[in-house]
This record gives structure tokens, sequence and C-alpha cells, in this order.
């Protein structure tokens, strides 16, 4: 199952949006989730938006510590890598997310369970 969480849509700080993805995290977890798609947007001008920024340093601390399994952004969310490979092996009705072969940089996908 993919667990979807925007917060593109909302107005949030960065602690707020780092807080809201924690707790969904474990949630998902408990639940049963394979993994979460994070809309978090990439920003005017295709720079980089300061959540998804810090996400994904988040993201990589959380990753060392064990937290999550993996992470990765929206444009390997494609049914040729290799990482997204790893996740459809373990749910196939995700391969039905409106969001796969699109490259959206504006998403982060995040492996919870092996």
């Amino acid at each position: 199952m993919l667990k979807f969480i925007n917060l593109k849509e909302s107005n949030y700080s960065v602690e707020y949006a780092m807080a809201i993805v924690e707790i969904e995290i474990e949630g998902a977890k408990k639940e049963g989730y394979v993994c979460m798609k994070i809309l978090h947007g990439y920003g005017s001008h295709g720079r980089g938006g300061t959540i998804a920024v810090e996400l994904r340093k988040q993201l990589n601390l959380w990753k060392r510590r064990g937290f999550i399994i993996d992470y990765f952004g929206g444009d390997k969310w494609n049914l040729f890598d290799k990482d997204t490979q790893k996740i459809l092996l373990l749910d196939k009705s995700i391969y039905n997310d409106e969001d796969m072969n699109k490259a959206n940089p504006g998403i982060t996908i995040i492996q919870l369970t092996k």
C-alpha cells in the first residue's frame, strides 16, 4: 500500500512539516504501508522548495538511523528504476500510482518496509 501526504497545499513551516512526516511515517509503518509519497512541490523556478530540501536532509538522517529503508525523488519513480522495482515487488498495487513514470520533482518516495 502507498500512503500519500500532501504538504504542498498547506502553508506549513519546515519544522511543522517535518513533524507531520515523522508522525505519518510511524503511523504508516504500524498500518502496514510499504511506502509513502510526499507531495511537497519543488519551489519557484525549479530550484527546490525549502520543505523539499529539508525533507531530504531529514530522510537521509532517518535512513542512516534505520527509521526508514530508503527514499528517492519523484524523478526516479518509474518502472525502469531499480529502487522503484524493489517497492513494486513488495506491493504490485502501487504500479497504478498516478505519478508513476512522470518524472515529478515535486514528490519524494519513502520506502518503509523490506
